[in-house]
């Protein structure tokens, strides 16, 4: 008898070949009745998967790269264990580079992987301000890219992302519900179209509630510490707001520190609600009231997005966009507290 080799297995059960490949992965797409049915026949015709030979015949690295812009927030590393799921699942690894939201260090991690380090790229953009086109001058020999979280608007590709502009809409107006009237807006780069969307649903909301809106409300921060400690006091201190929305946790925590130096008292004072995917928002002093994303849904959606083009050779450059909801967990750091006169 012939030797079996896949396409020859791929025949016998009118199925293709990268259907095969994916069940001899235990890949959860594959259901396990057509897995059994594969596993039997491959048995019946003696064919053992060569998973090195592939590997060179495919000239694959069964590698991944996960680009991210930091590895402190929470959110970043959900969504990587996320990923690492997935990949894990289809026999993949997966690379981690962090960008630190420096954009020259995404253009040189994205050309120093189509070298062949990586079979695609999963990616939350740092350099949005700048020109993106250096993706776009790989030609058709771009590796698949699935961008998350953060993206750039000017390149086609498959994203995931959450209702920022809902979720930020329903933040403020909570926040107006519990009766403040001058809220304040921190962000990291209000440039970013993250920041821009979670801005814009702020805006909206007071506009709704009749409430002017203030520029000088809108609280640009950085990624230093003892930066936004000075920012975030002298907001408070000048601004006097009795509502802050803050656009990442670290503003949060920045904000508690800041309040607790001033002797502002959260929730009475001030109340305080923030994008984060912090397990223990519950546990601080008072309970952190969050506007919760599904990071490691977001991880898991991206690496199915990178696997259609890599296992099913779906386009890589169409144009794909998958919106998961975020929800509000509501805590102590927003609830109506009578103040002290």
């Amino acid at each position: 008898m012939d030797s079996i080799n896949i396409k020859k297995l791929a025949e016998a059960l009118n199925l293709s070949t990268s259907t095969i490949s994916r069940a001899f992965r235990d890949n959860s797409d594959i259901s396990g009745t057509t897995k059994e049915r594969i596993l039997a026949k491959a048995k019946e015709l003696n064919y053992q998967p060569n998973h090195y030979a592939s590997n060179l015949r495919e000239q694959k690295s069964k590698t991944i790269a996960v680009i991210v812009p930091e590895l402190a927030n929470n959110y970043f590393s959900q969504a990587i264990h996320g990923i690492e799921r997935v990949a894990r699942e289809n026999g993949y690894h997966i690379l981690i580079y962090v960008t630190d939201d420096d954009y020259k260090k995404e253009v040189n991690f994205i050309r120093h992987l189509h070298n062949g380090r990586a079979d695609g790229i999963i990616m939350s953009v740092s350099g949005e301000a700048n020109d993106h086109n250096y993706l776009n001058k790989f030609g058709t020999k771009r590796l698949p890219l699935v961008f998350f979280d953060r993206i750039y608007e000017d390149i086609e590709t498959p994203r995931v992302i959450t209702n920022d502009y809902n979720s930020s809409f329903l933040a403020t107006e909570h926040l107006i519900e519990q009766g403040c009237r001058r809220i304040a807006y921190l962000v990291v780069n209000k440039s970013l179209s993250i920041g821009k969307t979670r801005m814009k649903g702020y805006i909206d909301a007071l506009e709704k509630y009749h409430i002017p809106f203030e520029e000088n409300l809108i609280i640009d921060c950085s990624n230093s510490y003892e930066e936004n400690s000075i920012i975030i006091k002298d907001a408070l201190h000048q601004l006097k707001p009795d509502g802050v929305f803050t656009s990442v946790e670290r503003l949060a925590f920045a904000t508690y520190y800041a309040c607790y130096d001033l002797g502002i008292n959260i929730p009475q004072d001030l109340k305080v609600i923030s994008f984060s995917s912090l397990e223990i928002a519950p546990l601080l002093n008072p309970s952190l009231t969050t506007i919760t994303q599904p990071a490691t849904e977001i991880g898991e959606q991206a690496a199915k997005l990178l696997f259609k083009i890599l296992d099913d050779n779906e386009d890589k450059n169409l144009f794909n966009e998958v919106i998961l909801q975020s929800k509000i967990i509501v805590r102590n750091s927003t609830s109506k507290e009578p103040k002290n006169h």
